[in-house]
Order: structure tokens, then sequence, then C-alpha cells
């Protein structure tokens, strides 16, 4: 970020105000209003946040009208393709893509703190079987400080190297064990000659009765998963983490904080509403009455998974995605699935369409992700726990990019109060 000559003039009752300007690598320029009240005696008013920048970030950038996503100024659609999802967090968490070298030894360092302490396993068996596994992850994730107090000094930078792997590391077996925990199943270990996410396959769907095979097509898929939802700049989990690590919080309970945030349906549980929606369907016969639906504007019917807040054009990660959606149906089938016929045929239909193309309602990755996730046997209570887990290394990248900020601050967002002026106190006698 750099200050240029450019400056704007705010004209407040007869004063004059310097605003200066700053100049991003990429992206519209910013406003510094951080003297502004000590100035002025005024606050900016942004709900949702919408048009503020929080922090300057060198992590992912954002274009979302000309539908673009990069990581550390790789394309997404790039890194998706050619890369993988311990590569990309690797990126993410230091800057540039690994060396051979790098990577295995990032790899192997992932690998051997994938166990969980043992004691953990006692603290899920105090939930109830069925707990949503996002309830389990967020107080499992929040415990995780108890268990590994030696990397919870974030001044310390070897303290949050440590506190970075395992949390990355740990992430996706905690996820599986909520899965188990839910269905009633005993608790697989992680096994260290497995990829990624093959060994997450592996701790969610083998079982100790019989050997479990991992298709090296769903293991793709699920990587691209992983991959495509590593970051995505600063969304409202992001935020949450940055405004809680702010305070000097912990690792573990700032990602907490971030699992929590994620689970809301306006956030992470957008494939799973995908999936409801497909669901509400029901048969593909019924496909054109709810298509008519949706363009209806008196008819509060939307299309979920199609269109994206952010990207006003095509979804950059959906195009790798549907690749991989083509190839685990190809394998799995849909003959027998009446949800993905109807998915399948959405598509089609929606891609076809005059009304979607010009609205530019194209399906997203959260289209594509749910359709994956329900062929490969996923519940949908399990679609966010695995969102969670793909984005902890997003996280803790902002993380570890806001400790090692020398303007970091305490967030403390100001508001407009609306509500009553002093007034004295009335005994209850006279009330």
């Amino acid at each position: 970020m750099t200050e240029t000559q450019k400056t704007a003039k705010l004209s407040l009752n007869g004063q004059d105000y310097e605003l200066p300007i700053f100049s991003p690598t990429a992206g519209p320029d910013v406003l510094d209003i951080r003297k502004l009240y000590a100035q002025a005696g005024v606050f900016t008013y942004d709900p949702g946040f919408t048009s503020t920048a929080s922090c300057d970030s060198t992590i992912t950038y954002i274009d979302g009208n000309e539908g673009v996503l990069l990581h550390r100024g790789y394309p997404i659609d790039q890194l998706a393709s050619k890369s993988h999802y311990l590569e990309v967090s690797y990126l993410l968490l230091y800057g540039e893509l690994p060396t051979a070298t790098q990577l295995e030894d990032f790899e192997a360092r992932v690998t051997r703190h994938t166990m969980v302490h043992e004691q953990m396993h006692n603290f899920f068996r105090g939930f109830r079987r069925d707990a949503h596994p996002m309830a389990t992850m967020v107080g499992v994730v929040g415990a995780m400080s108890a268990f590994y107090h030696d990397s919870t000094d974030i001044a310390d930078p070897w303290q949050r190297e440590v506190a970075s792997i395992r949390l990355i590391a740990k992430l996706p077996t905690i996820a599986a064990m909520a899965y188990k925990y839910s269905i009633g199943q005993p608790f697989v270990y992680p096994r260290n000659d497995l990829d990624y996410a093959a060994n997450f396959l592996h701790m969610c769907f083998s079982v100790p009765a019989e050997d479990y095979n991992v298709n090296p097509i769903l293991s793709r898929a699920m990587d691209r998963i992983f991959t495509l939802h590593a970051d995505h700049e600063q969304n409202a989990s992001t935020s949450t983490v940055r405004l809680a690590s702010s305070s000097g919080a912990n690792p573990f309970a700032c990602i907490a904080a971030g699992i929590a945030c994620l689970w809301g349906p306006a956030h992470g549980g957008a494939n799973q509403a995908c999936l409801e929606m497909l669901k509400e369907i029901g048969t593909v016969d019924r496909i054109p009455e709810f298509i008519a639906r949706a363009k209806d504007k008196d008819d509060p019917f939307r299309l979920m998974g199609f269109g994206h807040r952010v990207y006003k054009n095509t979804d950059p990660r959906a195009t790798v995605l549907k690749q991989s959606a083509d190839e685990v149906l190809e394998l799995l089938g849909v003959e027998d699935n009446p949800l993905l016929q109807v998915a399948k045929e959405l598509e089609q239909t929606a891609l076809n369409d005059p009304y979607f193309k010009e609205k530019k309602l194209f399906p997203n990755v959260d289209f594509y992700s749910g359709i994956i996730l329900e062929a490969m046997g996923f519940p949908t209570s399990m679609f966010t726990p695995i969102f969670a887990l793909s984005r902890t290394v997003g996280w803790i990248s902002q993380w570890k990019e806001m400790i090692a900020d020398p303007q970091n601050k305490i967030g403390r967002p100001r508001q407009l109060y609306l509500g009553q002026t002093s007034r004295d106190y009335v005994d209850i006698e006279n009330r």
C-alpha cells in the first residue's frame, strides 16, 4: 500500500479536511479516515463494512466484476488445476510456492500432527449424538488451547508456527471425528501413508471391520474442494478471526470464532441450502415450475447455488469444480439418486436459458461442491464442517499476517447511536 499525492477534500460545517488516498497494487483506491474523528469529530457509517477496508493484506485479491480470484497473485483456476491443497496452503502461509524440498518438509510436518490428543476423545463423548457437527467443532477447536497450551503465546513466532501446523493438520481429524460421532461409528485414526484429502475420506468412510481404498477421483475432487475454499479475502468469518485475534486471544479460540461465524446459513451454509433446494424441487419434471418461480420477481423462491454476492460474472472456482463434479458423477452414477438427477438437469437448463445468461446467474462453487459431497455420501450437516477445515489455512494466514503487522490494534467499530439520551433514574414505586 502506497500513499500517493492524491487527496480527497471533505467539507463539513464550513471546514475543509484533507483525506489521504492510498493506492493498492490492484483494486480501487482507499480513503484514509483514521484521523477523521480526531480532526473533525465525526465517524463514518458503513453497515456491514461493505465499503470499508479494515486492513491491508498481501494474501488474496478478488475482482468480483471480472470474476478474478488470486492467491498471492496466482489465479485460482491455475492453482486448482495444477496444484493441490497443501501446496496452496504453503503459498498462503508463506507467500511463495514451495520448492520440492520445502513442500516435502511441509507435508511431513502436517502429516505428523494429524492425530489429536487421546483425551480429546472423551471431550467428544460429552456431546449428544444428534449434535450438529459444527457445534461439536466449535467446542472441540476452542478447547484445543487446553490440550496444546505450549503453542498459545502469540508473541512467540515459533509457537505461532506450531499452532498453525497443528490447526491445519488436526481440523480434518476433528471434522471426521464429529461425523463419526454423529452416526454412532468408532473414531478412525489418521494414516500417514495417505495424502491430505485421501486421509480425510479414509477417516470419514472406513470402518474397522473391512478395508477401505480411497478412489483417486474422489480424493482429487475432495482436494479441489479444499483448495477452492482455502481463502476468500475479508469475508465474514475471516474478519471475525481477525477481530478476535486483535484482542490477543489464542489462535485456537480465534479459529473457533471463525467456525462459529461460518456456521451461519448466509455464509458457510450456501452449499447445504443448495442441496435443500434440490430436495424441494424433488423430481426432474418439476424443474420448469421452479425455473419460472425463480424468474418471478414477486415469488420469494430463489435458485440457490446460482450467481454470487461477490462475483458479478462467473465464479472462477466453479469452472474447475464443474470438471470434478462431472468426473465424480460419471464414476458414481446418478441413476439411483433423484437429487443428483435434478441437479444435472437444472444445471443444463440454467446454462442454456437466456434469462440466466443475461443475469449472469451461472452455477457457483457451492452448487458443484454440494453435488460432489452428496454424491460421495456426506450428509448435508457435514457440508459446512468440510468448508471450515478447508478455510482454516486462510484464517491462519490472515491471523499470522495481522499479528506481524506493526499497525495492528484491537478492533473497535463505532456506532450511530439512536437510543435515549441521558435521563434520571425513577424509583420503582414512581414508575
